[in-house]
């Protein structure tokens, strides 16, 4: 016993020796890696480290590219992952020139996120013979140096991965005639990162063309590293003609979920600029007929638009804002809208914001497509003709909505808007705005005018028509006050080109007096205590003070 007791107490020789060896190589080891490995981690910002601070490159923000468009410039910037983004109040424009030390600098139009760690900036135009960079009030002048500047047309704007190994681009500057296509063999496409090097980019045959949109193969090894390729361009090149420039990095379409259905039954796709007090009843009256997602591509607005889609957010509605700024492209931009919702929209709308569904007989927007296009008819689109509206007496805008205050059209109807089926759409993406190209086997169809029709509340009072039509957003559309295509539907009939309201405006485009959807939104929408609608400021105003006053009655605990 006692021989074992004293055993307890001493460390063997041999035990002692391994601890000893483990000891000395470890601390050989430890002193190896920090002073000499190769992997060795950044260092620390700490002041004992490091006593030259400024030997060490800090990740900013940089301009990746600016693009000077007809009316304003849209700068691009890149933000290091560590960076917080600037809020339109820490940036300002500035504009200056090589052979002056003038600079003058102006609050930006807008910001807007874009996708990663990326922000869109939006300026005026630079004066002549001006650049025009961005000083961020807390750390100086941005350079421009490594940055590029594009003029808006030709270029390549917009890109997309496409779920069949395709990749999609928008290009301004092929100059082609709507619904006509373009011969492949004519053009190819080209990926990768700087392309004044041949050597280091790829070659694509394109597959389809039209309009401004093309469709390309793309190649095996972006395929591959498609998701990590996020920083590739991609452009085109026209046969004996130099390639295009560039400003797009293809996005990745939503690829499909292993269910069946998808997630949304109806969704409306819309291009709108300086529309967000026409914004609250629009979406709300098209939800209570059916609608339960939007997609709102915003072409430029400088209206507070952010505010009102904000709000419908808080309160449920499913809308998402995109950023459009591309001039007279709303052929293109529903096209990628396409595109957008296929992973989750059965049937998609494409309307204007002036323009709502009116539904004649009893049923919701649902029952109407669900009539038109039963399963096993193969319907990829359905057709629904427009009705205009007139000012209707109205001299200023009517505070109940568009719905309630504008009541007198034009007897016959102008054109038609559709609901398509976004997985019936030909390869080409090919539109005019007003219906798309199918591909076989589906087929389009006209919905039943006594069922279903758009009421177009396309001339409103003056102050609202001229604002509308002072700058188109489509493609082939040229401003009204040009002499260009007079004729065309998109003017107002008998208006001219000049921009002065004539003295009968508020009576033009009376025909036949049409309360019917003014009667249903009043039955439907109007509160029986105040008398409002759930769009009208004072509404809101009003449901804000009874909380209040709620609040107050709750006891406290």
């Amino acid at each position: 016993m006692k021989e074992r007791r004293k055993r307890k107490g001493v460390v063997s020789w041999n035990a002692l020796f391994w601890c000893t060896l483990l000891l000395v190589v470890s601390s050989i080891f430890f002193t190896t890696t920090f002073f000499f490995s190769p992997f060795q981690l950044p260092l620390s910002p700490l002041p004992f480290i490091s006593e030259n601070p400024t030997t060490i490159s800090q990740p900013t923000i940089t301009i990746r590219e600016t693009v000077i468009l007809p009316d304003q410039a849209l700068i691009f910037l890149n933000y290091p992952p560590s960076f917080r983004f600037h809020t339109k109040h820490d940036l300002l424009c500035l504009y200056f020139s090589a052979d002056s030390t003038n600079r003058i600098t102006q609050p930006p139009i807008q910001l807007h996120f874009a996708r990663l760690r990326e922000q869109i900036v939006r300026c005026k135009l630079p004066p002549r013979g001006n650049s025009v960079s961005l000083f961020i009030k807390s750390d100086g002048v941005l350079p421009t140096k490594d940055s590029s500047t594009h003029p808006w047309t030709p270029l390549v704007y917009e890109a997309l991965f496409d779920r069949d190994n395709t990749t999609i681009v928008f290009v301004k500057g092929l100059n082609l005639r709507p619904e006509k296509f373009i011969e492949p063999s004519t053009l190819n496409c080209i990926f990768g990162w700087d392309f004044t090097k041949p050597k280091f980019f790829l070659k694509s045959d394109v597959i389809s063309g039209a309009q401004e949109i093309i469709r390309c193969k793309t190649p095996k090894s972006i395929i591959i590293g498609q998701e990590q390729s996020q920083s590739i361009k991609v452009t085109i090149k026209e046969k004996d003609r130099e390639i295009f420039p560039s400003i797009a990095r293809p996005g990745l379409c939503r690829r499909h979920s292993k269910s069946t259905k998808k997630a949304h039954e109806i969704c409306i796709c819309t291009m709108l600029r300086n529309q967000a007090r026409f914004l609250r009843e629009w979406v709300m009256y098209h939800a209570k007929i059916g609608v339960q997602r939007w997609f709102i591509y915003d072409n430029n607005s400088d209206d507070d638009i952010e505010d009102v889609i904000s709000f419908l957010q808080r309160v449920g509605y499913n809308i998402s804002q995109h950023l459009w700024p591309w001039v007279k492209t709303q052929e293109a931009g529903f096209a990628h809208c396409a595109l957008r919702a296929r992973s989750s929209c059965k049937w998609v709308a494409f309307i204007d914001v002036d323009e709502f569904f009116h539904i004649r007989v009893n049923g919701d927007l649902s029952r109407m497509i669900w009539h038109h296009a039963k399963p096993g008819h193969k319907v990829g689109e359905i057709r629904i003709l427009c009705f205009s509206f007139g000012p209707s007496g109205q001299r200023e805008v009517p505070r109940e909505g568009v719905a309630v205050g504008y009541t007198c059209r034009l007897s016959g109807s102008e054109r038609h808007k559709s609901i398509v089926r976004p997985e019936a759409l030909n390869q080409t993406l090919i539109n005019v705005v007003h219906h798309f190209h199918l591909r076989a086997p589906f087929v389009s169809v006209d919905a039943e005018k006594r069922k279903i029709v758009i009421n177009h509340y396309k001339y409103q009072v003056w102050e609202v028509f001229k604002e509308k039509f002072f700058r188109r957003v489509a493609t082939y559309v040229v401003d009204w006050q040009q002499a260009e295509n007079v004729r065309s539907k998109d003017r107002a009939p008998g208006l001219g080109t000049k921009p002065v309201e004539p003295p009968d405006w508020p009576n033009r485009f009376c025909e036949v007096r049409d309360n019917g959807l003014r009667n249903w939104v009043l039955k439907n929408f109007l509160d029986r205590r105040s008398h409002l609608l759930p769009w009208q400021p004072e509404f809101q105003n009003r449901i804000r003070k009874r909380r209040r006053r709620k609040d107050k009655t709750q006891p406290f605990f």
